[in-house]
């Protein structure tokens, strides 16, 4: 594939100067438009014909490329494999993008695609045609229809207003060409023929629990210890996701008050019982990698007198089991999707490092770090008050 000049499942590069160019081809052979159905490939450290660039192979190289499959730039995840190789007697980087079940897939809200040997951006039509491949047997659950659901169980305002500005490139909105089914479809919120997905309930349906009955997040505040103990506060914060996520941060926020110390310090000192930051982050994480099939449960948060417990419905998935649980560099998606949506929303800055985040801020705090129980069926997550 290397010495084929003419295929368009190859691209090369001498080094890696421009990353984004990477990541559209990336992004392109992902959506695999001339529906090949086979994998394209990049080769870091070949010229354009083919010869060797004598690019230095580093570790630090190689790590940069694997981070651009769950970096958040490129939209779901696309599936790669890297590897350094030794072709003709030249030390190269083997990138192999397979094409994905649920295109399109988008480069910072740009959907790039493959015309004969050079790259593109799709047009609306295009962009139909990336969407009508989908199908949901291959599909995960996010992405499957809601049958009992149609369009006017949406709430197309939210949608246009607050999701779609974010989701899709400048460029691309002012072309304003596509109808607002195209646009529901092309991010996933409706399937190829029109029926809303689970993902389009969460994010932007008018009466959540009617369809998906454990998205909501269970509050609840105690005065002592012990689940027995009186109950100071307690609320079911229900509604699409950016409702969800902003609702269940003012609850945490007012619960959690900061002091100020004048005495202890030459400067005054402010500090919670808990750090927030960390808060949202185990929040967040249980919202995202919880199952939402086959389950009436929510995420439930138990505020108690010494600690809290964030409880998710749902155990390990994919490549986390309970013994790298945690570990830096081990992630996996249930919800590729709701990922996405919350990284559009702003609710997740770099994907993977919410549980490392979390420990850091109850460190920094003063705080014991985070246990986590880790069971087939459900994760909880204990935070303890600082003394």
């Amino acid at each position: 594939m290397l010495n084929d000049l003419e295929s368009d499942l190859v691209e090369r590069k001498a080094s890696l100067t421009d990353p984004d160019r990477v990541r559209q081809a990336i992004c392109a052979y992902a959506n695999d438009l001339p529906n090949h159905q086979k994998p394209g490939f990049i080769f870091i450290g070949a010229n354009d014909d083919g010869s060797c660039s004598d690019l230095e192979i580093t570790d630090e190289l190689l790590l940069k490329l694997s981070h651009m499959r769950d970096d958040g730039k490129i939209q779901p995840f696309p599936s790669l494999s890297i590897e350094k190789k030794l072709i003709k007697g030249c030390w190269m980087i083997v990138i192999k993008a397979e094409p994905s079940n649920s295109p399109p897939v988008r480069l910072n809200g740009v959907t790039w695609i493959r015309v004969g040997p050079r790259r593109a951006i799709a047009t609306p039509e295009e962009e139909r045609r990336l969407a009508e491949r989908r199908r949901s047997r291959d599909l995960p659950f996010d992405l499957q229809s809601v049958p009992s659901a149609a369009i006017e169980d949406l709430n197309l305002e939210l949608f246009e207003n607050e999701y779609l500005p974010h989701a899709t490139a400048p460029s691309v909105l002012a072309q304003n060409s596509r109808s607002i089914e195209d646009k529901l479809k092309a991010l996933r919120f409706l399937d190829p023929d029109g029926q809303p997905t689970v993902l389009g309930i969460l994010v932007v349906g008018k009466d959540t629990l009617r369809f998906i009955p454990g998205a909501y997040v269970q509050f609840l505040r105690l005065e002592g210890e012990d689940l027995t103990d009186p109950i100071r506060d307690q609320k079911e914060i229900v509604g699409p996701l950016p409702d969800l996520l902003r609702r269940t941060d003012e609850i945490v926020q007012a619960n959690n008050p900061v002091s100020v110390s004048i005495v202890s310090k030459p400067v005054e000192i402010r500090r919670s019982d808990y750090p927030l930051p960390a808060l949202q982050q185990l929040i967040r994480n249980a919202i995202l990698h919880r199952t939402y099939e086959g389950t009436s449960s929510p995420v439930r948060i138990y505020w108690f007198s010494d600690r809290i417990e964030i409880h998710n419905p749902g155990g390990p998935y994919g490549l986390v089991t309970k013994e790298n649980f945690g570990k830096p560099g081990v992630t996996d998606y249930r919800n590729p999707h709701l990922a996405e949506a919350m990284k559009v929303l702003g609710y997740v800055q770099r994907f993977g490092m919410g549980i490392q985040i979390a420990r850091k801020q109850l460190q920094d705090n003063g705080n014991p770090p985070p246990e986590f129980t880790i069971e087939e069926n459900y994760i909880l997550a204990t935070v303890r008050r600082i003394t």
